[in-house]
């Protein structure tokens, strides 16, 4: 799960990283007033989606009086905001984050990420700000500053003040460095995040260090127990169809394919996603129905995928081990009958009670195309989209 800009930021500030002065607005006059309020002659305007790369596409404005703020604010919202990590389709912008635009002198770059081949925060840093971290890896490799922390301390103020020395840092700048970077570390670590980027970290002409963008990911498993990041989930910037599967307690990713997938399993929803693609087809979705794969929930796996207009045909792929294959052929049942589906249906069923769900199938007088194997179940499904294409 991600988040905008300014929640990140009341996150970083919570645990004790300055931030510039900012307030957040849904309408210009809302901008205006929020410049009004923040004082200064100078504010910048940002569009806030969940999406870097927002300056080179227009959505960070630079303004200096409150007619440009509130020109800025109607450019912005309403408009779909198109960058290099959106895709050609954008992000919604509803919201701007107005911000006090305070000269500075320097520009770095700090992050913390999960690495999960050594299971341990990995935290980076370079003295070259403002670029994305790729571009500073193939332009400048020894410039970046790595720590990887141990879980059973933490990251150390030792640690802390060693990267900042390295970032060339002077005693005044170092000091209030590691508050940053240790506030930041407690934000990730606290919040279950898998990743934070502050870039860039500027340092001023009066030596405060400031996080002056900053990005935030959070583990959706532990999402449980932070009730206050839930808060902040905007579904708008999420695929509808996703949004509407997290309702469900549903596992789904949107594609482009035309051949929708009702799956039990993660592993198992990869696997007839690639024999669907080696079968010479294109899946529409990824959907793990999960191992306790009632009737209801197949039904409401149903309604989800054929919401997506470009499924032409749907697979049902299951290996009923904790469910059952009864269960399974019932919810097919129930949601056919329901939602009148006129697309082709391919149904494979194996393991607990599969004779039971294939005899419940047979009997039910819907149309279902039957598999024995998943690549029959994958070349009957993309037959079938060929003949109705």
């Amino acid at each position: 799960m991600d988040v905008h800009e300014y929640q990140a930021k009341e996150l970083l500030a919570s645990c004790g990283v300055a931030v510039p002065p900012g307030t957040v607005a849904f309408s210009p006059d809302q901008a205006v007033y929020a410049a009004t309020e923040l004082g200064g002659s100078h504010w910048v305007v940002k569009a806030q989606i969940h999406a870097g790369a927002r300056g080179k596409a227009g959505g960070i404005k630079m303004c200096r009086t409150y007619h440009e703020v509130q020109q800025a604010a109607r450019d912005l919202l309403g408009k779909r905001l198109v960058t290099k990590q959106t895709g050609p389709e954008g992000k919604p912008v509803q919201r701007v984050y107005v911000e006090l635009a305070d000269p500075y002198e320097r520009e770095l770059y700090l992050g913390f990420v999960l690495d999960r081949k050594l299971e341990r925060v990995r935290v980076i840093a370079s003295k070259h700000g403002g670029m994305e971290i790729e571009e500073i890896a193939k332009t400048d490799p020894d410039a970046i500053l790595q720590v990887i922390v141990e879980p059973a301390v933490g990251l150390l103020p030792f640690q802390a003040r060693e990267l900042a020395f390295q970032l060339g840092l002077n005693l005044k700048q170092v000091s209030r460095a590691v508050q940053s970077i240790l506030g930041a570390y407690r934000a990730f670590r606290d919040n279950d995040a898998t990743m934070l980027e502050i870039n860039p970290l500027v340092v001023t002409k009066d030596d405060k260090v400031l996080a002056l963008d900053a990005k935030m990911s959070f583990d959706d498993n532990a999402l449980f127990r932070r009730r206050n990041i839930v808060d902040m989930n905007d579904p708008s910037q999420s695929d509808p169809r996703e949004a509407q599967a997290l309702e469900h307690a549903l596992n789904y990713i949107g594609l482009d394919g035309e051949i929708g997938c009702i799956v039990n399993g993660a592993g198992l929803a990869m696997a007839t996603m690639d024999m669907i693609k080696h079968a010479g087809g294109n899946p529409a979705n990824f959907l793990d129905v999960g191992g306790g794969a009632s009737a209801e929930r197949v039904a409401t796996a149903f309604r989800l995928v054929l919401s997506d207009a470009n499924v032409k045909v749907v697979l049902v792929n299951i290996f009923a081990g904790i469910n059952r294959c009864d269960w399974v052929a019932q919810g097919v049942i129930d949601a056919v009958k329901a939602t009148n589906i006129t697309a082709p249906l391919v149904v494979r069923l194996a393991g607990t009670n599969v004779e039971a769900g294939r005899k419940l199938l047979d009997e039910s007088g819907i149309n279902v195309i039957t598999a024995d194997s998943l690549a029959d179940a994958a070349q009957k499904a993309v037959a079938a989209y060929r003949s109705v294409k």
